[in-house]
């Protein structure tokens, strides 16, 4: 006898890796064929990254997506209840309680896609996307392109003195490099 499943089936996509590598040109992409399918969709930002668009994802090619900007994880549970397909950017800037909020939308039987980076300035992981990683059922690792020899780049070189972890900006603060161009900062060795 064939056994048919008849609850939706939700899941989690991870899309992670350095700046620069295409993580949200990525998400656009999913999100728009997404749309195309004349699915639900449900797109979200932190509030703080306003570097191209406060109410837009924006990838460094200029690709973008309309989207609404959120000041926690609880925002995004509240106003994705009638989208099917929920993406989400910059995910390394919402905290471990985006674990949290994934797992309970994918058990609501959504396709939950997060965007963002593995790992901070100082080469160390960045949460909650290691743990996002564990939980996924589909991983995509993008790369750059090292800026100092050409070589696939999976760093993100910070080339200001500031040392908070978390600083938005895009090529005026960052650089992509390989692992040999990648140049610790002095309180990382």
């Amino acid at each position: 006898m064939l056994h048919v499943v008849t609850k939706d089936l939700g899941w989690i996509e991870v899309i992670t890796g350095s700046m620069f590598s295409g993580k949200s040109e990525e998400l656009i992409r999913r999100l728009r064929r997404a749309q195309i399918a004349q699915q639900e969709v449900a797109i979200f930002k932190p509030e703080i990254d306003t570097r191209f668009s406060s109410n837009h994802i924006v990838s460094h090619n200029e690709q973008r997506i309309p989207s609404i900007a959120v000041k926690d994880v609880a925002e995004i549970f509240e106003k994705s209840k009638d989208a099917k397909v929920i993406g989400i950017d910059e995910g390394q800037f919402f905290g471990l309680e985006l674990i949290d909020v994934c797992q309970k939308l994918a058990f609501q039987g959504k396709r939950v896609i997060v965007a963002g980076l593995d790992q901070d300035y100082l080469g160390q992981p960045f949460e909650p996307m290691p743990q996002m990683l564990a939980i996924a059922e589909s991983i995509t690792k993008t790369l750059a392109i090292c800026v100092k020899c050409g070589n696939p780049a999976n760093r993100t070189q910070r080339i200001t003195q500031d040392t908070g972890r978390v600083l938005v900006g895009a090529t005026d603060i960052y650089e992509a490099r390989c692992r040999t161009c990648y140049e610790p900062p002095e309180e990382a060795e």
